[in-house]
């Protein structure tokens, strides 16, 4: 199939795939007698693997050995979901990160609620405080 037809089915742009060939995730197609990229019909279903473990978390790097691990047997299995615990570390980090400046944000908030004479914009004061040496 066709670039367009791939990246229609698959639900991503034609240069989605481009890069994905770059990065050594989808297969370089062979080319026909007009230069037309033609992808075979398993194409589809990796492009999809790969948007599936974007949404997930995964780095292209990641994901490119997910493909890899998908390829083999069933001893790939602990290598995925040793992948898969690290990531979860991972999120898990960066959600308490988060967790962490949405309570910073909001006490920053909440001393918006003083009267206009008895405040400055804490806000904008701490945002400059991290400016200066």
């Amino acid at each position: 199939m066709r670039t367009g037809e791939l990246a229609v089915q698959a639900g991503v742009n034609a240069q989605t795939l481009r890069y994905y060939e770059q990065r050594g995730l989808l297969a370089h197609p062979p080319r026909s007698a007009s230069g037309y990229r033609s992808y075979p019909d398993d194409a589809v279903a990796v492009v999809r693997f790969v948007k599936r473990a974007q949404e997930l978390g995964f780095s292209l790097e990641e994901i490119g050995e997910l493909l890899h691990l998908a390829d083999g047997g069933p001893a790939d299995c602990d290598t995925a979901r040793a992948l898969a615990q690290a990531r979860i570390t991972q999120l898990t980090q960066r959600i308490s990160e988060l967790q962490r400046m949405a309570h910073s944000l909001t006490e920053l908030v909440a001393t918006c609620g003083l009267p206009p004479a008895q405040r400055s914009c804490s806000i904008l004061a701490t945002l400059h405080e991290e400016d200066t040496p």
